[in-house]
C-alpha cells in the first residue's frame, strides 16, 4: 500500500476513522535518526496489507495542532493507532522487528 503522507485534511479519515490500525512516524527532514528509520517504516508499509502506515513532518505548519496532540517532544516517534485510540508508541531509532512488535 505504501506510505501515507497525512496532511490536515485527511487525517481524521485516514487515521481517526480507519478501519485498519495505523502506524504514524512523526519525523523532520534534519532529523538524522529519522532518515535511519525512514527506509524501515517504508519496508513494513510495503509489506504489510493490514495496517496503514503514515508520516508526519514535525515541521509542517499545518500539522502544530495533531503535534501538539500528541505531546511529541523528541523524533523520530511512531505512534500506533487503532479504532481512533493510541495503543503504543516508541521514540528513537528501533528495528523492524520492533516495529512490528508495537503494532
Amino acid at each position: 500500500m505504501g506510505v501515507l503522507s497525512l496532511t490536515k485534511d485527511n487525517y481524521q479519515q485516514e487515521v481517526m476513522q480507519s478501519d485498519k490500525p495505523v502506524l504514524i512516524d512523526f519525523w523532520a527532514g534534519w532529523c538524522g535518526p529519522c532518515q535511519m528509520l525512514s527506509p524501515v517504516v517504508d519496508e513494513v508499509a510495503d509489506e504489510r496489507t493490514d495496517i496503514k502506515v503514515a508520516k508526519i513532518n514535525v515541521d509542517q505548519e499545518d500539522m502544530q495542532d495533531i503535534v501538539s496532540q500528541f505531546r511529541v517532544m523528541s523524533i523520530p516517534m511512531l505512534v500506533v493507532i487503532k479504532n481512533g485510540e493510541e495503543t503504543n508508541r516508541s521514540v528513537g531509532v528501533i528495528s523492524k522487528e520492533e516495529i512490528l512488535a508495537l503494532l
